[in-house]
This record gives C-alpha cells, structure tokens and sequence, in this order.
C-alpha cells in the first residue's frame, strides 16, 4: 500500500496537524477558501521545492509568522521511501533528501513525480506559445536531469546574447552563437522526441472522450530545414542565425531558437484550437495532463502521484465519467471536490475523504 505523510507549518492556513494517508485515492472535500488547494500545494511542494500558485514563496507562509516548512515522507507501492523537509525563511529555502542537504532544486524531482491538473492548464491551449513549450519542457525535466541544465545553460546564453544585443556589444556574437547552438539544438531534438511520443498518447485519449478523431500535436523549431524535414545541424543552424543579425541588431533581442518554438494542435491539416467550443479546449488541457502521466510512466517504469484540483467541475456528467475512467497507473490520486460534487459516482473501495475546514481536516466515515 502507497503511504504518504506531510507535516504542514505555518503554510498558508492549514493546521500544522500531520496528515497520514494510507490510502491509494483521497478525496478532499470542502467550500472555497477551506484549504483544498492548499494542501495540494503542500503535496506539490514537497515533490518539486515550488508551488504551482506563486512565484513569490513568502506568499506561503502564514501571515505574521517568518519560517514555513513542509516534513514529508514518501512510499511507493514498491517499497521506495524517501523524506524531504523544505524549509523557507528570510527570503532562503533550504532543501532536505533523506537526511542530505541538497545543493540544487533539481535534485528532488525525482522523489515523489507529482503531475498536476488545474484550472491554469487551459493555457496550454488557448494560452501564449511560451505557456505549450513550457508543458513540454516541464514534461522532460520531471524525469531528465540533464534536460534541466541544458535549458538552465541556453537561458543563460540567451540573457548574456540579448544583452549584447541591447549594448552594441556585437564582437561577442559569434562566440554566443556557438553556444547557443549546442545547447538549443539538445533542446529542439527532446523536444521533437516528446510531441513525438505525446502523439501516440494524446490523440486517442482526446478522441474517446470527444468523439473526435485526428488530433494531434505539431512542433514547429525555429531552427529547421528548408525542407521543413527535421531538425538543421549546427552549422546550418549558425547560417540561419547570421542572416538575421541585421534584424537582431535593429530590434535588439535574439529572434530565432527554442524560446521561440511553436506548438500548435492540428486537425485536418490546420489549427484547431480556434474552432474548438470553450469544452472541446479544456478537454485538450485535461487529457493533455492525463497523457504527461502516460508519458512518464512509459518512460521511467515509475507510476506518478496525481493531484487533480478542481478540475472535474466544469464538466458533463458523462464527460467526467469518462475522463476518471481513462486515467493512467497512478501510485496515489488526490482530488478536491465541492461539496455538492457527486464524487460517491468515482470512488473506489478503500478511497478516503476528508472534509476540510478552515484549514483543519477530518476523514468522514
């Protein structure tokens, strides 16, 4: 049996009450403003040191206290354990692995792989190109460590290459192309490789909900062939950013390589998110969770944890009836509903449900 235990203090509103679950799918029920969500922060926040809420983590801790820390103890239905404790005061957060102090975020994302449906995964579809790129490359770096520094180096070329742009500094260009080069063509060639895979995932999951058959995701680099046949080596990448210098220059930023990839999904052969009614684009944003944890467990061999927040709300009966039922090996499944959600229709034998209120919880029986 999967067990999870977390030590909340001072996050947010919650009790500082340990939460011990021994329980494959936990439902947690309450008004809005009860601390659901919250705990689902807490959850996420000991799998990846960050919240899917804020980027500003004093925003965390409890109103007129100074230190927040999350205690939090893992085991996976194979037997797996691990402990974290995440400490942030003062502006500093502090990181614990199984009793190591960890010099490096990236080093806890593979404790405990939480995937994450919320509301803000509407983006995906109808959000910014930044907001698609970003659900691919949050999709590598849950598993690939080296993805994580590949992407960490070319932000940090980009930055340094703008700058040079912005002050004139062009004798320096070539040496950042090099660089952003090595990097960036890594980058584009995971990237082509998971919509690749996400493609044999996604698409039938989208059409036994919908109905509708044939879609699927495109990648389009800005580093390509003329041909439009795959990914340019370096040297023809070099070209490509050469004849754009001139523009480069006059608008001062770097205008080609992964930062401006394109993602878009097809149907027909054109794009369909401007077509789809406002339901058919947030199943795109659903199932696309659903086929990140596919993904990942074909990946890894690992089942991920999976933290749905409300999402199942604004669906039909029907439509949430089929979304529960397609959803992947999961090592544990924690839901939020309001209370007059009919969740009694998706639990399972030995699902637990909590009630919550004003931050504190309770197992209904």
């Amino acid at each position: 049996m999967p067990f999870l235990s977390i030590i909340p203090y001072n996050f947010r509103n919650l009790s500082n009450e340990k939460i011990d679950v021994f329980a494959r799918e936990v439902y947690f029920c309450g008004e809005n403003g009860q601390g659901k969500s919250n705990i689902l922060e807490a959850l996420y926040y000991s799998a990846y040191a960050s919240s899917f809420r804020t980027h500003n983590e004093s925003e965390m801790v409890r109103n007129g206290e100074s230190v927040m820390r999350i205690n939090s103890m893992f085991k996976e239905e194979n037997g797996n354990t691990h402990t974290t404790v995440i400490t942030f005061q003062n502006g500093k957060k502090r990181i614990e692995k199984d009793g190591k102090m960890l010099q490096d975020r990236k080093e806890i994302v593979n404790t405990m792989p939480c995937v994450l449906y919320n509301h803000d995964d509407l983006d995906f579809a109808v959000g910014s190109p930044e907001r698609r790129r970003f659900f691919i490359d949050q999709s590598l770096s849950m598993y690939d460590v080296m993805y994580i520094d590949e992407m960490r180096r070319y932000k940090r070329v980009l930055k340094s290459r703008n700058i040079s742009l912005k002050e004139n500094k062009y004798d320096l260009l070539d040496s950042y192309d090099i660089q952003l080069v090595q990097n960036g063509i890594e980058i584009q060639k995971k990237r082509k490789s998971a919509v690749f895979q996400f493609n044999q995932i996604f698409g039938k999951i989208y059409e036994q909900v919908t109905g509708i058959e044939g879609v699927t995701i495109r990648y389009y680099p800005s580093w390509k062939k003329n041909d439009d046949s795959g990914i340019s080596s370096v040297d023809e990448i070099l070209y490509q950013i050469k004849e754009k210098r001139q523009i480069e220059k006059a608008m001062c930023r770097t205008m080609t390589g992964p930062h401006v990839d394109r993602i878009v999904f097809i149907r027909n052969g054109a794009p369909f998110v401007p077509t789809a009614s406002t339901g058919q684009r947030r199943l795109i944003a659903l199932l696309l969770r659903t086929a990140q944890a596919v993904y990942y467990k074909q990946v890894t061999g690992r089942r991920p944890v999976l933290l749905m927040d409300d999402v199942l709300l604004e669906l039909d009966p029907d439509k949430r009836e089929k979304v529960t039922s397609l959803l992947p090996e999961y090592d544990q499944l924690f839901c939020t509903f309001l209370p007059g959600e009919p969740y009694e229709r998706y639990r399972h034998e030995g699902t637990k449900i909590y009630s919550i209120e004003k931050g504190t919880w309770k197992e209904k029986t």
